[in-house]
């Protein structure tokens, strides 16, 4: 609600310090009458109280960084999979510790966690998944008191022990005779 200005009355008024005028047979103590320098308040205090609420927050890419660490933590995840903007930073030596996470705040102010996920080879996918939420609640929980309203988790590949020993050296993802950045 919009407080509106509005003229003085014509004939002088005294008001107490609730803003409440005061009757013309009553003559106020000098401590109901305001000083003119105080002015009046015009918003409550209970909206006063609203406004220097302390208030914690956290960015979407903490909560990221948050589960890409805890995802080291689950046996059977070799790998993050990220987009290809991912590699391009990885060619380029500025590796994204959150690739293959992403964060979605729902309206009751809950996580959604959705996870893109290398698995080793001979990895049962059912228990890795079931590691993957119990890790990502715990520690999204632990450290933030945020509520995870959900964790999905997509295996984007099965790689051997050789496999992802290859990918960590060459970059398995880039096509061979293919330069970043080239015209």
């Amino acid at each position: 609600m919009d407080a509106q200005a509005t003229e003085p009355p014509e004939d002088s008024r005294l008001v107490d310090a609730a803003g409440q005028v005061l009757g013309e047979g009553s003559s106020p103590s000098s401590d109901e009458l305001l000083d003119a320098s105080q002015g009046i308040d015009l918003v409550p205090e209970s909206d006063e109280d609203e406004d220097s609420e302390d208030s914690l927050t956290f960015s979407n890419g903490v909560i990221e960084k948050i589960v890409a660490l805890a995802m080291r933590e689950v046996p059977g995840v070799v790998g993050m999979k990220g987009s290809w903007f991912n590699r391009v930073q990885d060619a380029f030596g500025a590796a994204d510790t959150t690739k293959g996470v992403s964060v979605e705040v729902t309206p009751e102010s809950a996580v959604r966690v959705n996870i893109s996920v290398l698995i080793e080879y001979g990895a049962y996918a059912p228990q890795v998944f079931e590691d993957v939420k119990r890790v990502v609640v715990k520690q999204v929980t632990g450290m933030t008191g945020l509520e995870v309203a959900g964790v999905n988790l997509r295996i984007e590949d099965v790689l051997t022990s050789e496999e992802f020993d290859r990918s960590k050296q060459g970059g398995e993802d880039e096509k061979p005779g293919d330069v970043v950045g080239a015209e």
